[in-house]
């Protein structure tokens, strides 16, 4: 399928680009301190303004929801907008918990209700989880990454192994954070509390990590998450089962910073954004290695 060019007039870098549910609109988060939302047929819909520095990501919640969208920024500030009539975005919260950049959000599984999780700069992580009230509960991993956190990830809300319309159903509250220390961190929420949940950070980079991605498992019986870093590599995790070891395998080197790493919906394909300019889709073959797939053109 050929690629369609989307154009999105900000007047800064853009730092990230989400596409909602049902792929018809993008939300697009920029220097400029706004979030623009535009059709995929490039028709400008919104701009969002609220933040005051460079928006850094934007994400939006599952539809059962309703048209709910997170963005966060350098101000230190996250922000839920809704969208009310067509295309009429507000902001309807604004969370002031960390005291310096909150770089990552991601929203968990919907099966977990609508809850937040935000990594920042202060070296924090914030879980913000909505009440049916309206308010809001907050969780926090204090010195998460102490130099920083730069990015999070939900696990699967279901257990490796488990398969969907089995009966009993008890979600999974697992987040993997990356940071400005270098490493991968795994956490779990159990008793109300966060808590790590292997025996040490993963070390394997050797700088920081700018991103981290956790794959779908659809029953699969293990877990894999993918991390890439400044130092050019990106690195596959993968874990057999519950309460073992998590083992690391460089998927490649690239020779230049890996800004972002994205799992196709059925967790079989990796896309890899590395900072030559190229996007590479890997693909793990029978035998566990993986291969690069292609190399999607413009």
């Amino acid at each position: 399928m050929p690629g369609q060019k989307i154009e999105i007039s900000h007047e800064g870098i853009i730092h990230d680009v989400s596409m909602d549910y049902y792929g018809k609109r993008v939300a697009s988060a920029s220097s400029d301190a706004t979030v623009k939302i535009s059709s995929v047929g490039s028709q400008h819909l919104a701009t969002l303004t609220g933040h005051n520095g460079p928006v850094w990501q934007a994400a939006w919640a599952h539809p059962k929801f309703g048209s709910l969208l997170a963005s966060c920024s350098y101000d230190g500030t996250v922000i839920i907008w809704k969208e009310g009539n067509s295309n009429n975005w507000t902001p309807v919260h604004t969370f002031n918990d960390h005291k310096s950049s909150v770089n990552s959000i991601a929203w968990a599984p919907h099966e977990l209700g609508l809850v937040l999780a935000c990594g920042s700069s202060d070296g924090n992580i914030s879980v913000h989880t909505a009440r049916s009230d309206g308010g809001w509960d907050t969780t926090k991993i204090y010195q998460a990454h102490p130099v920083g956190v730069t990015s999070i990830t939900w696990a699967p809300s279901m257990e490796p192994g488990s398969l969907i319309g089995s009966g009993e159903f008890d979600p999974v509250q697992k987040l993997a954070s990356g940071g400005n220390d270098n490493t991968v961190k795994i956490w779990k929420f159990s008793n109300g509390e966060w808590k790590l949940d292997c025996a040490s950070a993963l070390k394997m980079h050797t700088d920081m990590v700018r991103d981290v991605a956790w794959a779908p498992s659809l029953g699969l019986p293990k877990s894999t998450i993918a991390s890439g870093s400044q130092d050019g590599t990106v690195v596959i995790w993968t874990l057999g089962k519950e309460g073992g070891e998590w083992k690391g395998k460089v998927l490649n080197d690239y020779k230049a910073p890996v800004w972002r790493v994205s799992w196709s919906l059925t967790g079989n394909l990796l896309a890899v954004a590395s900072g030559d300019n190229n996007v590479t889709l890997w693909k793990e073959a029978a035998d566990g290695e993986w291969q690069e797939v292609t190399t999607p053109t413009e």
